[in-house]
């Protein structure tokens, strides 16, 4: 008789159903599902900024394309919590496997999620940036949070990264992995301070 596979999809479920899931030890998603859970909340909120900035004032172009990317963007990320999933399950095999070589090759597969929920907040929190000068003042706060959100969710993910790049046996490998998503880092955290100054 063949196994019963059962899949869960994480982005349909309530968020008191995914929470009540990722809480439990055989959950198959993870730290990085989370992150790009948190990662659509920072868009959706981006979203709902540039909403609030159009409310009330002539046509615009500019909060027109904001709003369609950063809906865009929400939507990609929520794709994304079960793309993670997807994206780890090499590296599980290979570790039931028990093979050195086999879970080797499947470190960069396993992290690639997370370097793309990084990769995108970059063009959330320049959004967010960007909106901080047009958004009503009683709504102003809301920038800070979104970028508080997109920034946990960089920072979540970066760790998930380390955490594969630090199995790996090529010394070349983990230096480069942890220089070039420091950099990246420094990058989004110098757009949430900009964020900061201006609020």
């Amino acid at each position: 008789m063949a196994e019963k596979i059962i899949i869960d999809v994480f982005k349909e479920k309530k968020a008191e159903d995914f929470t009540a899931a990722l809480a439990k030890t055989d959950c198959r998603a993870n730290a990085g599902s989370a992150a790009a859970y948190t990662a659509a909340m920072a868009c959706a909120l981006a979203e709902r900024i540039a909403r609030l900035c159009a409310e009330g004032g002539e046509e615009d172009e500019r909060l027109a394309y904001i709003v369609r990317n950063c809906e865009i963007l929400r939507g990609y990320m929520v794709n994304l919590i079960d793309e993670d999933v997807k994206s780890k399950r090499p590296y599980a095999r290979a570790c039931r496997a028990g093979g050195e070589r086999e879970i080797e090759a499947t470190l960069q597969t396993a992290s690639c999620i997370d370097a793309e929920i990084v990769n995108m907040m970059k063009p959330c929190l320049e959004f967010l940036d960007e909106l901080c000068a047009r958004c009503p003042a009683q709504e102003k706060h809301l920038v800070l949070e979104a970028a508080e959100l997109a920034m946990g969710a960089c920072r979540v993910a970066q760790s998930v990264i380390f955490f594969y790049a630090d199995q790996s046996s090529d010394e070349t490998y983990r230096y480069v992995t942890h220089r070039e998503n420091e950099i990246f880092l420094a990058e989004r955290e110098a757009l949430y301070w900009s964020i900061r100054g201006k609020l």
